[in-house]
């Protein structure tokens, strides 16, 4: 084996590799915005006792979980201007993801619901407060705290799959390594450095959600 490696070219690029890891947060972020909201929805439409809009949301998240990312985040690009809506790139890819993303949170929230003690309800009831304030005030929290660490490895999951969105040319950080590497030709010291880049930020991500989770189990 005569190669040798030779990270020059990837060092002079790599302000190109740093600027595609931001916006492979930013879409990760955005993403899992939309979808918490959205998983939310889902998550009390599927509990609630009206049996229509439990089996819709139910047929919701059957139809997003059995369905490739990548083919959804292809429908959303080249599909939808067909049909009237037109998105750019990055908003095409974080309403695929947001979308996709909301079919998986929808059922840890729904299992954060279902582990809430029915006894906190009855005693919201007791002092007078409304379905609504029961569930903002009461039972939100509760859930909330119990599903954050699923929520954590949700959103370092989806960090990583902003990677898709190199297939419609957004140039995140596997586009950006991918272009680099068509460029100066130094294959492996790129995605040597790409894979560095994203192992690293998923550890600082793992580290500061469990950080918060600390946190927030102290204080309860």
């Amino acid at each position: 084996m005569g190669y040798t490696l030779n990270f020059d070219a990837v060092w002079r690029n790599f302000d190109h590799l740093l600027w595609g890891l931001g916006l492979s947060l930013v879409l990760a972020f955005f993403a899992i915005g939309v979808g918490c909201a959205l998983g939310l929805v889902l998550a009390f439409a599927r509990t609630s006792r009206s049996r229509p809009l439990a089996a819709l949301a139910g047929l919701y998240v059957t139809l997003l979980r059995n369905l490739p990312l990548l083919v959804l985040v292809l429908f959303s690009f080249f599909a939808l201007p067909q049909l009237g809506l037109r998105l750019s790139k990055q908003s095409s890819f974080v309403l695929a993801l947001a979308l996709y993303s909301a079919a998986y949170l929808a059922e840890v929230f729904r299992g954060g619901l279902l582990g809430v003690p029915k006894g906190l309800r009855e005693a919201g009831l007791a002092i007078g407060l409304t379905e609504g304030q029961i569930r903002r005030r009461i039972i939100l929290p509760v859930m909330l705290r119990a599903v954050l660490p699923a929520l954590g490895s949700t959103f370092i999951g989806l960090f990583k799959d902003t990677s898709l969105a190199a297939a419609i040319a957004v140039p995140e950080l596997t586009f950006e390594a991918r272009k680099i590497n068509v460029e100066t030709f130094r294959v492996i010291e790129t995605w040597i450095v790409a894979s560095g880049l994203y192992v690293a930020t998923c550890s600082i991500l793992a580290a500061l959600l469990r950080r918060i989770e600390a946190r927030l189990a102290v204080s309860r």
